[in-house]
């Protein structure tokens, strides 16, 4: 399969309504994240060489290269999180007639579905980071873009969340429980941080604080 970042949208959309199992949930998120980085640098560079915003310009080139560096990562996890996963199949796959063979797919497995997981909590520790650009370029950036750096925030805890829905369906099935402890434990810690960082970007407009 072709990179996915490198589809068109159009393609992209088919190709994840398809009959194929991925790209998938995870994919999504990871783009969803990109989306969002790319609206909140957006904004950063929408307010950069504007003379009524001239006291913020070089907090805002730094923020727009924060995003555009947040951006690049999400983008690229698209084609991670697919490919994660089809190492997870390709292993079920894996041949089982004697007990080697049974060992060796099991083994496969295991690894298969803890890189399944460790890639979708990457994705959503990358997207947590959208919440620092959005955040001060919904307060100090282009007022004209505000919605925007909203909507990037929007983005941003669509994708920590859905993330995390693809790590916590993988560690059902994974058998090492130290392993499982410590990524639930993660898997909490960044649920609220998206929720509390969406709340706390929601609350800096007018035109959101009556949602959160």
């Amino acid at each position: 399969m072709a990179d996915l970042k490198n589809l068109s949208v159009e393609e992209f959309a088919a190709v994840t309504g398809s009959d194929a199992p991925a790209p998938g949930g995870g994919s999504v998120a990871a783009l969803a994240g990109g989306l969002g980085a790319a609206l909140a640098e957006m904004v950063a560079n929408l307010t950069i060489g504007k003379a009524k915003y001239a006291d913020v310009e070089e907090e805002m080139k730094s923020l727009a290269a924060e995003g555009a560096a947040l951006r690049k990562e999400l983008i690229d996890s698209i084609q991670k999180d697919t490919e994660s996963f089809t190492a997870y199949m390709n292993a079920l796959g894996m041949p089982k007639n004697t007990d080697e063979e049974k060992a060796a797919r099991k083994e496969a497995m295991q690894n298969g579905l803890k890189e399944a997981a460790e890639v979708p909590l990457a994705v959503a520790e990358t997207a947590l980071k959208i919440f620092h650009v959005a955040g001060a370029v919904v307060e100090r950036g282009n007022a004209n873009a505000v919605t925007d750096g909203l909507v990037a925030s929007m983005m941003a805890r669509t994708a920590v969340l859905s993330a995390l829905l693809n790590v916590k369906i993988n560690l059902g099935s994974i058998k090492d429980e130290e392993f499982v402890a410590r990524m639930a434990a993660k898997v909490a810690e960044l649920e609220k941080a998206a929720m509390d960082g969406e709340k706390a970007v929601m609350e800096l407009s007018a035109l959101t604080r009556d949602l959160v």
